[in-house]
């Protein structure tokens, strides 16, 4: 009998009792605003930033509508200026082009390796293109960040990182997001916290620190801030940083804080479950899994698996299949943008010269999520069903 799988891939596990109960104390005395507050109140919001940066061990943190918002800022507050070209991932989601393109900047794309991570060589031949790197760990790959900073550093080029996909992984023990200059988080459902959207900012630049606090839309009410410099710095650009409002609200930051304190236990299930699809997908005919680096310690919130140098047509029939047995995979070597999918050449906006080598792995990259809502026997199930399903493609 043909197993089928009828789980939800885009289900999350509910909003934590201790997260809703916070949400509601701030539903019912109505500040929601983060400035909204009485004598001697913190706010939701200035404690979620003071906590986020101890959880991280930055000095300062600031918490943002989304995780675009605070890219864009980021690039604003590094002094990212109209038509300045901007280093960024081949192999990212739209957003963070989008965010370069936001502040009128120019990508620069840089190449994929098969491992998912940025092309370290083929960065190498671009440092001098640029000041900035947008740095992208997609899907929660982290590239070789020490050979990376190396590189970056000698050559004057500034790091922000894209933290997306690994808010709570490590490279070498150091929290993904404290290498570069500036850290960049979404607390958007799809993420690893769930507020619905909202982004956080870490850094240990004061300056940066209070140009985003003041972009965010601080007005001259920053020394509410508990994880922010001091009014001194403020007052050094506080006339020369425009307001670019995007601040987080109360209730939204009500409800990450739990989520926050229950990060290192919600890794360890997601983890579980990402090794049980692994194991189940090892070895399987013209499939190739992605191996993850012993420095890396990773959130394994989805799986991505390689059908490299298969056709477009072969790589959709093992898609359609696996749909038609219950499992939602995507593609992003399709010549079309669908969905949350994209390629760096769907981006008009940014102009774009052919990668062969970047081309040839993104026509093979198969992509799922994995929702804690799965079992470990649903991880198992579906390990299966893509395993017959790819290897009754390769053989037909």
């Amino acid at each position: 009998m043909t197993e089928i799988f009828t789980g939800s891939f885009t289900q999350q596990e509910p909003i934590p009792e201790e997260a809703v109960e916070a949400a509601l104390a701030v539903l019912r005395h109505g500040r929601l605003h983060r400035y909204n507050v009485v004598p001697g109140e913190l706010g939701e919001t200035a404690l979620l930033e003071q906590e986020f940066a101890a959880q991280t061990g930055a000095k300062y943190c600031l918490a943002v509508s989304s995780g675009g918002y605070a890219m864009a800022t980021a690039l604003r507050a590094v002094g990212v200026n109209p038509g300045d070209p901007v280093l960024t991932n081949t192999f990212t989601l739209a957003p963070v082009p989008g965010s370069i393109a936001s502040v009128s900047a120019r990508p620069v794309f840089v190449g994929v390796t098969e491992d998912l991570t940025i092309d370290l060589g083929d960065l190498e031949t671009k440092l001098d293109q640029a000041r900035v790197l947008m740095l992208s760990h997609m899907r929660g790959h982290l590239c070789d960040m020490d050979r990376l900073m190396q590189m970056c550093d000698a050559a004057g080029v500034t790091v922000i990182e894209d933290c997306a996909h690994t808010m709570g992984a490590a490279w070498h023990g150091q929290v993904s997001g404290r290498q570069g200059a500036i850290g960049c988080y979404s607390c958007q459902t799809y993420k690893h916290v769930n507020s619905g959207e909202g982004g956080l900012l870490i850094t240990d630049d004061e300056e940066l620190a209070a140009k985003a606090t003041m972009l965010s839309g601080s007005y001259m009410l920053y020394e509410r801030h508990l994880a922010a410099p001091g009014p001194e710095v403020f007052e050094r650009i506080k006339y020369h940083t425009p307001n670019v409002s995007g601040r987080m609200d109360n209730l939204r930051a009500a409800i990450l804080r739990p989520q926050l304190r229950d990060l290192d236990r919600q890794i360890e299930r997601w983890n579980e479950r990402y090794f049980e699809i692994e194991k189940g997908l090892r070895e399987t005919p013209g499939l190739s899994v992605v191996d993850r680096p012993e420095a890396e310690t990773f959130v394994g919130s989805s799986i991505q698996f390689l059908l490299l140098d298969w056709s477009a047509e072969r790589v959709n029939e093992v898609i359609q299949r696996c749909a038609a047995r219950g499992v939602e995979l995507k593609w992003f070597g399709g010549a079309e943008p669908n969905g949350f999918t994209s390629r760096y050449d769907s981006w008009r906006y940014a102009d774009s010269a052919p990668m062969p080598k970047s081309d040839r792995i993104l026509a093979g990259i198969v992509d799922m999520r994995v929702p804690l809502t799965f079992s470990l026997d649903d991880c198992a199930l579906i390990a299966r069903i893509i395993r017959a399903e790819v290897s009754a493609v390769y053989q037909s």
